[in-house]
């Protein structure tokens, strides 16, 4: 019972989470809009992204204690995406900077457990070859960005604008659904 008042909760505000998906959109498009020019435009509407992000968060989280609902989650999410828009703010190139090498040692760490995965895997999998061939590819891109930034930045800025319109799309959905489950609830209710 306590899930379905959560679910319910959360599809009354079901508009929350499509501005998150619009907001996630625009970023995405704005990003890709301006590729070439600079990198410090693609990180202000990323700091941008985060503060609107984070208040929509803390927006969730008031509506969310005002229903008695597990709310703690949503606040440390805003608290984060506001921190993290204010550093942006402050110094734009500790998060460009911060941003790719993490992207970097990410895809080359995650590229070598890959293929450790894929060797413990083989006596128990067929074509684990895949996942060796997805290990060296993660790590190839995260040597090349290290060896190539600019090319690199480049295709961050393509990687980071993708991630976002996919994710808008996806929060987009979810608010439809949440809608459509909000609608249902309030038809069950007037019963």
């Amino acid at each position: 019972m306590h899930s379905i008042e959560m679910v319910g909760g959360i599809a009354r505000n079901w508009w929350l989470w499509l501005i998150r998906g619009i907001v996630a959109i625009l970023f995405g498009v704005l990003a890709l809009r301006w590729p070439g020019d600079t990198l410090v435009v693609i990180g202000l509407l990323f700091g941008a992204y985060a503060l609107v992000d984070g208040i929509l968060a803390i927006v969730a989280t008031i509506r969310a204690a005002e229903t008695h609902r597990r709310w703690w989650p949503l606040l440390l999410e805003g608290i984060v995406g506001i921190l993290i828009a204010a550093i942006t703010f402050w110094d734009v190139r500790i998060t460009l900077f911060a941003l790719y090498f993490t992207i970097a040692a990410w895809a080359f760490i995650t590229g070598v457990l890959e293929i450790v995965a894929a060797i413990h895997l083989r006596p128990h999998l067929t074509n684990e070859f895949w996942l060796i061939v997805g290990g060296i590819a993660s790590i190839l891109f995260g040597v090349l960005m290290i060896w190539y930034p600019l090319a690199g930045a480049l295709a961050l800025v393509w990687l980071i604008s993708a991630y976002a319109i996919v994710f808008g799309i996806l929060m987009i959905a979810f608010s439809l659904r949440l809608r459509g489950h909000a609608a249902a609830s309030t038809v069950e209710s007037t019963r």
